[in-house]
């Protein structure tokens, strides 16, 4: 299990660690006055695709239309990735 996502709001992070598949942990700590929770999982694309990290839902949307991209398009693209 490796470190997945931190959150600051308890809410959050439960509702985080059910939609998780395979084996997971959530872990509190405290630094002064403020609670930080820490969600450990498997880095899987599915699990960052259900924390929708990544911005996952957008590349899927993009690569659903790939074979309609016109050059100009691709160029974009492909600068966009190099950065």
């Amino acid at each position: 299990m490796k470190l997945l996502n931190t959150y600051d709001d308890r809410d959050e992070a439960e509702y985080a660690k059910q939609v998780l598949k395979g084996q997971k942990r959530l872990a509190s700590e405290r630094d002064s006055t403020v609670v930080i929770y820490n969600l450990f999982g498997q880095p899987s694309g599915g699990n960052f695709h259900r924390l929708g990290m990544f911005n996952l839902d957008k590349l899927s949307a993009l690569l659903a239309h790939r074979a309609s991209w016109t050059s100009e398009e691709k160029t974009d693209m492909q600068k966009s990735l190099l950065c």
